[in-house]
């Protein structure tokens, strides 16, 4: 049996137009039930594309499509309601408090994606409520809490910003920092009194691609004891990438910063394409040979130590 953490899965958005319980074909409930015992961070992405402007101004910049969003509190309450729904129907268990950890089985973990649907740091307080574990400060724009990673002006955390950190440091919930700003990310280190996260990400070292890390913010994480989730992500792996790009990033990170600072973040049902060899989340089985002595730290225990260490 296979143990696995995964740091970012897009079920609740996928679901709209397919069924993830069995019929997807990245990842879905179903093949998640027959690789072993996964723990897998589900995300909450309360927005809505739109198009304008800023859509065709980032997209050129960068070189992939990326579009302009909106923030709904509507989106996050349907979002919510399809996850319950999986659990009450027995197809998920879902992460209400540490001991939880420890089931045995198919556990999701609520992780919001973005934190723009928020008022003001306060409403931390209401996403524990609602379970919700790992908080993103940002997705690929910016907002009153945070510099995303494709600003303009890179501004860091702010006054909000800075607030919610030390909110979910006090209510037992991880800080996840993809998408951040280079700034941002530095700001949260110092500002958290518990370890970061970057749930699906890879080195910039590597390959230059805004979603990377440069060795900069890697250490800055890596000094707050916390992980970084390499990501399927073709565009941040390589030209032609594949499932050995993604064992390049990770010995990267590992062998330079240390291994118990690495963990896997796939990115699956949120991504158009695969690297080759990688297609689905039944490939992790590849992926633990490829790791080799390294397997059980990235795919699990690396990441059960941190939420060990928060979850309240």
């Amino acid at each position: 049996m296979l143990k696995l953490v995964d740091l970012h899965e897009d079920f609740a958005v996928t679901s709209q137009t397919v069924d993830v319980r069995k019929d997807s074909k990245q990842s879905s409930v179903e093949t998640l039930k027959n690789l072993g015992d996964c723990l897998i961070f589900s995300v909450l992405f309360p927005h809505i594309n739109t198009w304008d402007e800023k859509t065709e101004y980032l997209t050129k910049k960068y070189g992939f499509v990326t579009h302009s969003t909106q923030p709904l509190l509507q989106v996050l309450i349907e979002q919510l309601k399809f996850y319950l729904y999986l659990e009450r129907t027995g197809w998920v268990s879902l992460i209400r408090k540490k001991e939880d950890l420890n089931r045995q089985g198919t556990k999701f973990l609520l992780a919001m994606e973005g934190v723009d649907v928020l008022s003001d740091p306060y409403d931390a307080y209401l996403l524990k409520q609602l379970n919700v574990y790992s908080v993103g400060l940002t997705w690929n724009y910016d907002n009153k809490f945070a510099a995303s990673c494709m600003s303009k002006k890179d501004y860091g955390l702010t006054g909000y910003g800075e607030e919610l950190v030390q909110l979910c440091n006090k209510l037992g919930m991880l800080v996840d920092l993809a998408h951040a700003s280079k700034q941002t990310i530095i700001d949260t280190a110092n500002a958290s009194k518990k370890p970061v996260i970057v749930s699906h990400t890879n080195a910039k070292k590597l390959r230059d691609h805004v979603r990377n890390l440069d060795d900069d913010c890697i250490e800055a994480v890596v000094k707050t004891g916390g992980i970084i989730g390499v990501t399927a992500i073709p565009n941040t792996l390589s030209e032609n990438a594949n499932i050995s790009d993604i064992v390049r990033h990770a010995n990267y990170i590992g062998e330079n910063f240390g291994w118990k600072h690495v963990a896997l973040g796939t990115d699956f049902l949120g991504i158009d394409t695969t690297p080759k060899d990688f297609e689905d989340v039944s490939k992790v089985a590849k992926l633990r040979e490829l790791l080799g002595p390294h397997a059980e730290d990235v795919l699990w225990k690396n990441a059960y130590e941190i939420l060990q260490k928060t979850v309240e």
